[in-house]
């Protein structure tokens, strides 16, 4: 069962932007309920395109330096990397269906 990984500053660059596949990355705090409302969503993502795509997820109190770097000034905020680049960015809560349809012009694309 694929879930999602917990990424720190130290292993980003070696998870994320080294990464053959995409990577979809939950950008999220532990005070911030919406960012609860999206945790199962990325779980069943995480799932759903085990072996197609990376699901990580990297606590902003715990990981300021990345937030930064990211521009991240909302959360929940989902940022989808390819190539080490960002290609896709959903700020809030969202569905499935909608994150889903984002990853689905990634891999298509």
């Amino acid at each position: 069962m694929a879930a999602p990984r917990e990424i720190t500053e130290g292993d980003f660059d070696e998870v994320v932007l080294k990464s053959e596949l995409p990577v979809l990355i939950d950008f999220w705090a532990e005070w911030c309920a919406p960012c609860h409302l999206v945790s199962p969503v990325v779980a069943e993502i995480a799932e759903e395109y085990d072996g197609r795509l990376v699901a990580g997820k990297v606590d902003v109190d715990q990981n300021m330096e990345l937030a930064t770097k990211y521009g991240i000034r909302s959360i929940p905020c989902l940022l989808i990397f390819k190539d080490g680049e960002v290609v896709e960015t959903i700020v809030g809560a969202q569905g499935k269906a909608a994150i889903s349809q984002k990853i689905d012009a990634v891999l298509s694309g």
